[in-house]
């Protein structure tokens, strides 16, 4: 069982960074690959941006390539999504999830965090 905990969302004018954090609980999280989703008000959760288990594979949508930096630190059991030149499309819950392989699926992803809510204005 792996326990996860996003945080760093909030409120942010478009243009501006927010750096957003998932904290796992556990000894296996190096074992997992990572990947971020969000989800905005009646639409499907999307990918965003996935890891692999050692940080040197990272893939991301298309929306969010050039903005948006994955990164994870297995030491301190942590995933960190940094966004940049936010827009209002952005808004959304983003969530935190756990995988066997980078995947780009969201049906592939096992263990859950409940969402931090990030909102950007225009």
């Amino acid at each position: 069982q792996v326990q996860l905990v996003e945080s760093g969302g909030g409120l942010v004018q478009a243009g501006g960074s927010l750096r957003l954090s998932c904290a796992a609980s556990g000894r296996t999280f190096s074992s997992y690959a990572m990947g971020w989703f969000r989800q905005a008000p009646g639409k499907e959760r999307d990918f965003v941006a996935t890891i692999s288990t050692t940080g040197e594979t990272t893939r991301y949508a298309d929306s969010v390539k050039g903005r948006f930096t994955i990164s994870r630190d297995n030491a301190k059991n942590t995933v960190v999504l940094q966004m940049n030149s936010l827009k209002p499309e952005d808004t959304a819950v983003y969530y935190c999830a756990t995988a066997t392989y980078p995947s780009t699926l969201t049906r592939t992803y096992n263990y859950w965090g409940q969402g931090t809510q990030v909102t950007v204005s225009s």
